[in-house]
């Protein structure tokens, strides 16, 4: 028996030495480079497209790792890996800085909140204050997890009415892609989402929020200090800042970085 699985494994071995070479050494294969990017959810459509665009022009595949912009700086802390980061707002960038994480960085586009109703507003929302009417259901983003469920509770506070709001909260979601299904199937009357995610919408529209009473916030992108390819890590940051990527941030309903129409709000700290 010995001799006949000592026999068995010398022959598949000249096998793929003669017939096959390479088949015993992987790590001699050559494999396309490519990136892990850590990217909020609110921002998967246009970098969706900035990723085959780079990958097209460049030759390296970009892997996204889409989540809720608190939950992806867990994940980066605990794993360290990954190349990019790209969250809702500044903060968890701020936030991502101070652990070490990143050690460079770029400003994209804003992220303006508004409140999202079913087409027709058959509730009758027009107003921040309407959220807390009785009869009105809302969903809102997790703050412990999404930068717009943080950011939702702090412009309620900054109006004075996340208490009255808060009582006609019926669920909160993990990331800005699961409110926008939400109310999309009806589950609610409202929500607060991020502007872009309403546009050309077939089941939302968009109930404004003036900017003195709103918090805009800016969208950065960086490189993680765990980057084990530095210098593509850059080039794919200076590349989604590039003119070439904030023109498909804007085809998908961003205000790009800079606008003169919200400077001085970002100070606001969510």
């Amino acid at each position: 028996m010995k001799r006949t699985a000592t026999f068995m494994i010398l022959t598949i071995f000249l096998l793929c030495s003669t017939i096959t070479p390479g088949c015993i050494d992987k790590s001699q294969e050559q494999t396309p480079e490519s990136l892990l990017v850590y990217c909020g959810a609110g921002m998967r459509k246009p970098m969706d497209e900035i990723g085959s665009l780079f990958e097209e022009e460049h030759g390296v595949s970009i892997n996204y790792n889409y989540a809720g912009s608190n939950t992806l700086l867990s994940q980066m802390e605990l794993t360290r890996k990954g190349d990019v980061y790209m969250p809702g707002a500044t903060y968890y960038f701020d936030l991502a800085r101070e652990k070490g994480l990143t050690d460079y960085e770029q400003f994209v586009a804003y992220h303006v909140p508004v409140i999202a109703v079913l087409r027709g507003n058959p509730a009758g929302i027009t107003s921040l204050e309407d959220l807390a009417n009785p009869n009105v259901t809302a969903i809102l983003g997790d703050p412990k997890a999404a930068a717009i469920g943080k950011l939702g509770n702090k412009i309620l506070e900054k109006n004075g009415i996340y208490g009255d709001v808060e009582k006609n909260v019926i669920a909160r979601g993990a990331t800005v892609n699961e409110l926008v299904v939400y109310i999309s199937m009806r589950q609610a009357d409202a929500s607060i989402i991020w502007e872009d995610l309403v546009v050309n919408s077939e089941q939302m529209e968009i109930v404004e929020i003036p900017v003195e009473q709103n918090i805009i916030k800016i969208v950065p992108i960086g490189t993680l200090t765990s980057s084990e390819q530095n210098d593509t890590a850059k080039k794919f940051v200076d590349f989604v800042a590039s003119p070439e990527g904030k023109a498909i941030f804007k085809k998908h309903g961003f205000t790009t970085y800079p606008d003169e129409k919200y400077e001085g709000e970002q100070q606001w700290q969510i």
